[in-house]
């Protein structure tokens, strides 16, 4: 066979090879070719050949991968598809540009599966039965734009990666992957995971500006800016990638940031997180499926939330494209390849003849319905348009608009205005970057005033930890705040562990030294649910025990109701909400994510031998007593500013 490097990309893309085309470095498009081999689970991703020899791999990951954690989802049985590369060669950009075809693709039927107002009363279900009923914070739901295409698979694949390449930017990666009976094309903003040498990075995206008409301006994108919506839908969308960073990396993670994410017709808020793991990058991708900006948190309910109110698989979107690279040079005890997986968003799928884009927006406490709606609309115009299937003034009008009334047809406008041929001569030109802007510099630095220097700042000990020697046994309600939580009780110099609510023994919670009882979503009051019902267990043993017990949010709760304290649902809950409270006579800022509360009379300082710490309304924040102590919020959020000092204090309570 002819190698890559002498064969035009058109004709690599009529030989019927699978084959893959990555732009990341701005300047080249790699190509890589090979042979396919689907797979059923990460761990089987074949990175060696049968001698032992590393090699490289292109991986699709779709998202009913989550199964390998546990997790629920519509299963379509879309494979885990393994492009094994077998040549590869890197053209230079413009060179690129010269072979892909130019020629429009029309779109037959096109629309959307889900009517604007069905998806509008999605929203307004997912905020009252599920955010509002404790299940979590913040939960993606897509829908997805569909329409026919009568050009071959590949011609289309080659067409729509060269308007990407010619007018996206911003993207992380812009990609072409081709494989028998399937295409996806995209410009990913989110790089996912990384692994190189040793350092993990995430990059977690969220808050979505969309660019007025005429541009995005210093003025325009500072409204962005101050949004709470915007910036707490960031925060905790962070907070859900360091519960990943925390199971993966020695060191826990630490943030940079925030950032802007400038795009053609989208501009983003991020931040980027990084800290040291060891792990295969198989099991990085497996503890680490998938970002919580495409599918909210806490991560497995939000399976759940998303497998209700979904009602099709969602194949590759979400998912990751994985590419493994083999170290040139192999070190001792250190993994054989690096990892680059972007997420499999703003991508483009084609199969059987017909294109889906699945868009999806985040929702939370104080979402508008219509809003949401509006925003699908824009990703969805924001794709076609660069793609070219739809002019790009139009897509831009239409991704900039307001949120289309019930029933409108924002992105069908655009569609309708037909395809838009590239005009080689005229690239898009690169708009000065708003990030430059001092104040807006000024605006983004600002943010980070409200969060806890433990993540922002390296993570070394100074001086003995307090409890080096002692150890806890933290048990895991369903909410992997637990891995933030343990990597700082490691910080405090206590060696624990992590056990699953379902897995934890009776023996093991009566020896653990201290045993932490945690978060997890749900109403506390439901005792027909096994897991709250099994937490009920673990707290009550504990305290009959009076061995050493940290209760935190759910379990908090749990702990205040067998003290006869009321639990009730909050009027607003209080899912990302940074608080400052009396914390026994300390002011501590906390970050909270509960839907329920414990309350007790106005006033009240002792219910039944527990020392109680509540606002003026009656909410319980804490409590404490001998060989006990709880907190509602959560000391381990990037939204606790005073989140370790209060944490070491309840700990000591709980070991007086």
């Amino acid at each position: 066979m002819t190698g890559l490097a002498h064969r035009s990309l058109r004709e690599i893309a009529q030989s019927g090879l699978p084959f893959a085309l990555i732009a990341r470095d701005g300047a080249t498009v790699e190509v890589l070719a090979g042979d396919i081999v689907d797979v059923d689970l990460l761990g089987d991703i074949p990175l060696t050949d049968a001698a032992g020899a590393p090699r490289e791999v292109l991986a699709l990951v779709p998202f009913r991968q989550v199964r390998e954690r546990g997790f629920e989802c519509h299963d379509d049985d879309a494979p885990l598809r393994c492009l094994v590369v077998t040549e590869r060669a890197a053209i230079p950009r413009e060179d690129a540009l010269a072979q892909l075809p130019a020629e429009p693709i029309a779109l037959d039927e096109p629309g959307f599966d889900i009517a604007d107002e069905d998806y509008a009363d999605i929203v307004r279900r997912v905020i009252a039965d599920e955010i509002g009923r404790g299940e979590g914070a913040n939960f993606v739901i897509r829908r997805d734009f569909t329409a026919g295409v009568s050009t071959d698979a590949a011609t289309a694949a080659l067409t729509w990666f060269r308007a990407l390449l010619e007018h996206e930017r911003g993207a992380y990666w812009t990609f072409a992957v081709v494989t028998p009976g399937h295409v996806a094309v995209g410009a990913s903003p989110e790089a996912h995971v990384s692994a190189r040498d040793g350092v993990v990075t995430m990059n977690p995206i969220s808050g979505t500006f969309r660019h007025p008409a005429g541009g995005a301006t210093v003025e325009t994108l500072t409204e962005f800016l101050r949004s709470t919506k915007e910036t707490e839908e960031l925060f905790m969308v962070v907070d859900e990638e360091l519960k990943m960073m925390s199971a993966v990396c020695s060191d826990g993670g630490r943030i940079t940031g925030p950032h802007l994410k400038e795009m053609s017709r989208l501009t983003h808020t991020e931040y980027v997180l990084r800290g040291r793991s060891k792990l295969d990058p198989r099991d990085i991708l497996r503890e680490t499926m998938f970002a919580p900006t495409v599918t909210g948190s806490p991560m497995q309910n939000a399976c759940t939330v998303i497998t209700r109110h979904e009602t099709t698989p969602r194949g590759y979107y979400s998912g990751v494209a994985a590419l493994f690279t083999p170290h040139e040079t192999l070190l001792a005890d250190e993994p054989t390849h690096d990892l680059d997986a972007p997420i499999l968003i703003r991508t483009a799928y084609l199969q059987d003849g017909r294109l889906r884009v699945p868009v999806g927006a985040t929702l939370v406490r104080h979402s508008d319905p219509y809003g949401e709606v509006g925003e699908t609309h824009g990703k969805a115009a924001g794709v076609l348009g660069a793609i070219g299937a739809v002019p790009r003034d139009v897509a831009a009008e239409q991704a900039a608009g307001d949120a289309p009334e019930a029933g409108g047809a924002a992105v069908l406008d655009a569609v309708a205005g037909g395809a838009t041929e590239i005009d080689e001569d005229a690239p898009a030109a690169a708009p000065r970057r708003l990030a430059d802007d001092p104040a807006i510099a000024q605006l983004l630095a600002s943010r980070n005033a409200r969060l806890a220097e433990f993540w922002l700042n390296p993570q070394g000990t100074s001086g003995p930890a307090p409890f080096a020697g002692r150890s806890a046994l933290v048990v895991d309600a369903e909410d992997r705040f637990t891995r933030m939580l343990a990597h700082q009780l490691r910080h405090l110099g206590l060696a624990v562990e992590i056990a699953p609510w379902n897995e934890v023994t009776d023996a093991q919670v009566d020896a653990a030294e201290l045993l932490v009882s945690g978060p997890g979503p749900g109403d506390p009051r439901d005792a027909g649910n096994p897991r709250i019902r099994r937490m009920r267990e673990v707290v009550a043993r504990r305290r009959d025990a009076a061995t050493p017990l940290l209760a935190v949010c759910l379990s908090h709760q749990i702990l205040a109701d067998s003290f006869g304290i009321e639990l009730a649902p909050l009027d607003a809950p209080h899912q990302g909400l940074q608080k400052t409270v009396d914390v026994f006579g300390m002011p501590a800022s906390i970050g909270f994510y509960n839907t329920f509360t414990a309350r007790v009379p106005a006033g009240t300082t002792e219910v039944a031998g527990a020392e109680v710490a509540a606002d003026d309304a009656g909410d319980v924040y804490a409590l404490r007593g001998p060989a006990f102590a709880s907190v509602q919020g959560h000391l381990e959020s990037i939204l606790s500013r005073d989140g370790m000092t209060t944490l070491q204090r309840l700990v000591e309570q709980a070991f007086a």
